[in-house]
């Protein structure tokens, strides 16, 4: 892979956990670990992935990212790709070493809701 192969910027997020006196609870604020990174973004071809929850058609749009080695990324992370809109993606993957640390890739995954059944 090149460095021109990586056409878009994302940025890796990870929620932030404050102590309540019980231990670390998620609270619904993410930190910015990595912006905008150069990387590599292709979504993946259709498949079933539509299903229905809580009486709502729910549908995953998944796309695999490729981008430069780096420590310290997890399935933990949110991912923001940067377009004319932002667009916010789950880490569904563990990411996974390419060549001796040269890349990573990672799955990500967007949930959308479309009305009723």
């Amino acid at each position: 892979m090149r460095g021109a192969d990586l056409d878009r910027r994302v940025s890796l997020q990870r929620q932030r956990m404050v102590d309540n006196g019980y231990g670390l609870q998620p609270i619904d604020e993410w930190d910015v670990i990595f912006a905008r990174l150069p990387a590599q973004v292709q979504d993946t071809l259709p498949s079933k992935s539509e299903q229905v929850r809580n009486g709502a058609r729910v549908a995953d749009r998944t796309a695999r990212v490729r981008m430069r080695f780096m420590r310290g990324v997890d399935s933990a992370m949110r991912v923001i790709v940067h377009n004319d809109i932002d667009e916010v993606y789950q880490i569904s993957s563990p990411p996974v070493e390419i060549g001796r640390r040269e890349w990573i890739e990672f799955v990500i995954t967007e949930y959308t809701t479309h009305g009723d059944t």
